[in-house]
């Protein structure tokens, strides 16, 4: 018998939360569009990458804080709540999965099943790219190219970024699905709702 922690019901998270979440949304999408523009570190002028790095180090700060919050938050926060991965909630998540084939949504409570798999994957990709970028921020010299380690490490942060647009094309298509279902959850996330 494991000592897995039981999902907690209840559907409502708390308001710094919403804040956190709010924060990894609104400079995870600035930092992926503002890297497209990143390139331009190895020119003398190079306000493409100094913008880049400065939303990315601001993203990277409500991932740390989103990290603490998932360990010592609330308990619908935290990661115990759909970590670590076990059978019981591998079978919710497939359960979920025949369900959307099947054209219904999942009703579960916050972070369990499919969301709380896709929620895991994107805390991953998103850590991923912290870790890399940070790197980058802090040994990356601009005005030359990178070279050796750093350029590795430039490489690696670079190639996160199909995981990232794939996280966000599926949890902003389960917002959307969720939304022409009638719940309309992500406005609590904008704080147009209590």
């Amino acid at each position: 018998m494991t000592d897995t922690p039981q999902p907690t019901e209840s559907r409502d998270l708390d308001d710094l939360t919403r804040i956190i979440h709010l924060g990894l949304t609104v400079f995870g999408v600035l930092a992926l569009l503002t890297g497209l523009w990143a390139g331009d570190y190895k020119r003398a002028h190079h306000w493409g990458f100094s913008v880049h790095k400065w939303l990315g180090l601001t993203l990277a700060f409500f991932l740390t804080w989103r990290i603490w919050h998932g360990l010592y938050g609330p308990p619908e926060a935290r990661f115990s709540q759909w970590a670590p991965i076990t059978p019981e909630r591998l079978r919710m998540a497939g359960e979920d999965c025949l369900n959307l084939l099947r054209l219904r949504l999942p009703d579960r409570p916050t972070h369990q099943g499919l969301a709380g798999m896709v929620q895991a994957f994107g805390l991953a990709v998103f850590a991923w790219m912290a870790l890399t970028g940070s790197l980058m921020a802090l040994f990356l010299t601009p005005g030359r190219k990178a070279g050796g380690l750093v350029h590795a490490v430039k490489e690696m942060h670079e190639s996160g970024l199909w995981f990232v647009v794939a996280f966000l094309a599926v949890h902003a298509g389960a917002v959307l699905l969720h939304a022409l279902s009638g719940d309309h959850r992500w406005r609590k996330t904008f704080f147009l709702e209590k």
